[in-house]
């Protein structure tokens, strides 16, 4: 991922506080010889210890084909991205110039956490990680805890196994034009509250507050 100065996150409390408002991303794990990357879409709870970047917990069936992969080399990706809008290039042409000659461009952030995967097969272990996802997921409570040798849920426990990963390095990016004149950010700001379209209030509220906070 590119990261520009004028895109990277200010300092580490920026990336932190917007990963803990995220708990959807995918998973890309180094294919074996001759594949491709591959790449599995998944909730996972982030914990901001232990270590200086914390870890990220996940499950998965256990016919899951990753499995392999990460046996073969335990490091990891997960990236998770979002806020994201297209913005049309006659939102940002230059002052005195023509609309037709703005360039279109993507706002996001985005979040990449390389990890040291560890599978945790042992019946106890994994109920305890199990039920701290869920803990997160469903704060209010409503599903019984996950046991060994115990119902509801027990016996489903041989099926899934559980993913601990140790974030060994994070790369952060907010891309919302920070290398524009301030006319321009203004004038794209406008027209996002104007469309206010998926994604458009929170791509503005990013650049507004980087404007703040540069």
């Amino acid at each position: 991922m590119l990261i520009h100065p004028w895109d990277a996150a200010r300092d580490e409390g920026e990336w932190r506080d917007w990963l803990s408002r995220h708990d959807f991303g995918q998973l890309a794990v180094n294919g074996l010889a001759g594949e491709p990357p591959w790449v599995q879409p998944t909730h996972f709870r982030y914990d901001a210890e232990p270590g200086p970047y914390g870890r990220a917990l996940t499950h998965l069936a256990r016919p899951n084909p990753l499995w392999r992969a990460i046996e073969a080399n335990p490091t990891v990706l997960l990236s998770v991205v979002d806020d994201y809008v297209y913005v049309p290039g006659h939102w940002t042409a230059p002052e005195g110039a023509p609309s037709e000659h703005g360039t279109p461009t993507s706002y996001y952030a985005a979040v990449q956490l390389r990890c040291t995967a560890r599978v945790v097969d042992d019946p106890e272990e994994k109920a305890v990680l199990l039920n701290r996802q869920v803990a997160h997921f469903q704060p209010e409570g409503g599903t019984a805890p996950a046991a060994p040798g115990e119902a509801p849920f027990g016996r489903l426990l041989s099926g899934i196994r559980v993913l601990s990963l140790e974030v060994t390095d994070v790369r952060a990016k907010f891309k919302y034009a920070g290398n524009k004149p301030q006319e321009v950010r203004d004038r794209v700001s406008e027209r996002l509250a104007e469309r206010a379209g998926p994604g458009d209030l929170s791509a503005r509220a990013h650049q507004r507050r980087r404007r703040t906070d540069g």
